[in-house]
């Protein structure tokens, strides 16, 4: 403050929008922030600061046990509004440096849902005849890449009836039958890009659930896009970006009558006892 007014005295700013947080009376502008998205379509947002402890902790706990990996959607497809909010919800989550350098691909119907199940097929089907290859996959291994070796004992044998299954009789035990999905992805500027995407996901898999919708993560959909850029391509994804995560979407056709337990985690606790110094 310099009298009764605030000055820029730096040169540099990430955009963060604290400072116009802030302001008591509104004074402040920051060009790079788009107003618009914090504008939703399918619900009226608070824009009033939530101040640290005000929130209900127990339901917060409860909607985070409640969602669940979705398995079974209903032929029923998700609006383009409902999708579009979804990703604005993403772009809430913090970013390494305030970078926000994510990518939100829309997979708006189940059309769009197959035509990425139809590439990712394709290309397991492909991983799966090189993994096949006897002599192919020892001498990866000897060389120090064991990954086709510990694909065909983990994975060969699922995945081929799984593609067999998708081929014969129309089953999809990729997406499950979902009529939409996010893939979330980032640019290369970011300091922690992956991190920041994943963290971008996360609010999506939560608000998603309490929007009425199921979801899953799509591991063996990310792989590909990983390792074929002709996969990302397919879906318009500049070659340049890098994809985290692939979240299906749909009304779920599901219920459960209580959250489930976890499994039993490390923790542990890290102290150092001060250094004592005598006194003279």
């Amino acid at each position: 403050m310099q009298g009764d007014k605030a000055v820029v005295i730096g040169d540099r700013s990430l955009s963060c929008g604290h400072c116009a947080a802030v302001c008591p009376v509104d004074a402040i502008t920051i060009h790079a922030i788009d107003p618009e998205a914090s504008k939703f379509a399918t619900f009226d947002a608070d824009s009033r600061w939530l101040p640290h402890g005000e929130f209900n902790t127990v339901q917060l706990v409860r909607l985070m046990a409640s969602r669940r990996s979705c398995r079974n959607f209903k032929d029923k497809p998700v609006d383009r509004a409902l999708l579009a909010d979804l990703v604005k919800i993403g772009a809430t989550a913090p970013s390494g440096t305030n970078s926000q350098m994510w990518t939100f691909t829309i997979l708006p119907a189940r059309e769009s849902v197959t035509v990425l199940g139809d590439q990712v097929a394709m290309f397991f089907n492909r991983i799966n005849n090189l993994s096949e290859i006897y002599w192919l996959r020892n001498a990866l291994r000897f060389i120090g890449k064991p990954e086709l070796d510990h694909y065909y004992r983990d994975y060969h044998q699922s995945v081929s009836e799984a593609l067999t299954e998708r081929e014969n009789k129309g089953e999809d035990h990729l997406f499950h039958g979902a009529t939409a999905a996010i893939v979330v992805g980032s640019r290369t500027e970011g300091s922690t890009q992956k991190e920041d995407a994943l963290l971008a996901t996360q609010n999506i898999l939560l608000a998603a659930h309490s929007m009425g919708l199921g979801t899953c993560l799509i591991g063996f959909a990310v792989i590909p896009m990983m390792k074929d850029i002709q996969v990302k391509r397919s879906l318009g994804i500049p070659d340049s970006e890098k994809v985290h995560a692939v979240i299906a979407l749909g009304y779920p056709e599901e219920k459960y009558l209580k959250v489930a337990g976890r499994k039993r985690y490390v923790q542990r606790y890290f102290e150092t006892a001060r250094p004592h110094v005598k006194s003279s």
